[in-house]
């Protein structure tokens, strides 16, 4: 259980691009991170307008001197001082966050970078060769899969509880998006600008939340083919969608279902992903993270509990309290900023033996599944970037930037 206590044995220096004043992300970046005491802001690049973002660090704590006008002054000033950051997160804009994540790595900083990592499987493999040459830890935020119930899905799958995997049903489904709030809504608005957002809305922005968590469940699970259809209900998002419908063929047999919306009127959230194995299924419900649905074939379905001591013990790890109280979003982030901060930490000591470690439970799954799903939203959209509709692309070799067979 983790208790407050700073198990690194100080706070490494820590600074933040964007997630200036009134970024919603930005916040909760900064309580995770600060949660455990494991990283400590001293330095940021908060805001497009410089005077606006040293203000706003001043009130976070951060002297003026080391309140930056953008993130390459950051940078650059900081790999001078003996005290400088060690690490930085990235929580601006999806279209920047290949080239500040470059550019960190470029300066020898660690980083964790708010999902989308990038656009491409190209850009993804390219930032994963860089952080080796560097010897730097690069996370990213996909925060629920810091829910502890995650890792033991992970756990049962693995040992064969629910037998041959089949059916993997997917879905990020809200309704806040049913009209064009964006009209009067800046924070809502980027999000549907290919300028910023990139050649997707709900794809990319949503649906690659529970397709990441199908990554991390099954890490064997791999995409041959798939069929995708987008819509445009609210016309003047086009030619980015609100809504779409993918249907993946696995390598092996099994069937993939993904569904990503943002105009499903009266849901609150949607977010659920159900494994179906040849002898049971599993069901995990952002609503309800604190509990996993357990159903074999001709019992009676369990609800499992997170916290109890019947959970494998990756999934009792992280626990923050005992089991009956609920644990959040919040907790879920604050898991993953541990990780992340053992594996730069032991990354920075030489300790191969613990950076394996947390490697394994969180870096390169991180790394693998950001890859699998910037390849999966590039298939989706490529070769309809005009306009909404459906296409089939075959995945010969996994999701890579190839011309895909339509």
């Amino acid at each position: 259980m983790i208790d407050g206590q700073i198990r690194l044995g100080h706070s490494m220096p820590w600074g933040m691009v964007g997630g200036g004043q009134g970024s919603q992300i930005g916040y909760i970046h900064r309580s995770a991170a600060l949660r455990d005491g494991s990283f400590q802001l001293v330095a940021g690049a908060f805001d497009l307008d410089p005077e606006r973002g040293r203000q706003f660090g001043q009130r976070l704590g951060v002297s003026a001197q080391r309140c930056y006008p953008d993130y390459r002054a950051m940078f650059e000033a900081e790999a001078r001082r003996p005290d400088g950051i060690r690490a930085v997160s990235i929580a601006t804009p999806n279209n920047t966050h290949f080239d500040i994540c470059r550019a960190a790595l470029h300066a020898g900083l660690h980083v964790v970078c708010e999902k989308p990592l990038c656009f491409t499987t190209a850009e993804a493999e390219a930032l994963q060769r860089l952080a080796g040459e560097q010897r730097k830890i690069v996370g990213v935020t996909y925060g629920y899969a810091g829910h502890q119930l995650i890792e033991h899905a992970r756990e049962m799958i693995a040992r064969g509880d629910l037998g041959e995997i089949r059916i993997v049903q997917m879905q990020f489904s809200h309704g806040f998006h049913s009209e064009g709030v964006e009209a009067a809504n800046p924070a809502a608005r980027w999000r549907m600008d290919p300028t910023f957002a990139g050649p997707s809305y709900v794809l990319g922005d949503i649906g690659t939340h529970p397709l990441y968590l199908s990554e991390v469940m099954l890490p064997g699970l791999k995409i041959a083919r798939l069929l995708c259809s987008r819509q445009s209900f609210v016309k003047t998002r086009a030619p980015l969608e609100d809504n779409a419908f993918t249907i993946m063929e696995y390598q092996g047999g099994a069937i993939g279902y993904a569904w990503s919306c943002a105009v499903n009127a009266g849901s609150m959230h949607g977010q659920k992903i159900r494994v179906i194995g040849s002898k049971a299924s599993l069901e995990w419900w952002d609503e309800h993270p604190n509990q996993l649905r357990y159903e074999v074939q001709g019992q009676p379905a369990q609800v499992l509990d997170r916290g109890m001591g019947y959970l494998h013990p990756a999934a009792l790890h992280d626990d923050r309290i005992g089991a009956g109280h609920p644990e959040g979003l919040f907790e879920a982030w604050s898991n993953l900023y541990y990780r992340f901060a053992l594996a730069m930490d032991a990354t920075d000591r030489g300790d191969a033996a613990t950076r394996r470690h947390c490697a394994a439970s969180a870096i390169r799954t991180s790394m693998r599944a950001s890859r699998a799903c910037a390849g999966w939203r590039t298939a989706c959209v490529r070769p309809m970037r005009a306009a909404c509709g459906s296409t089939i692309v075959e995945c010969r070799h996994g999701l890579k930037n190839r011309p895909p067979r339509v």
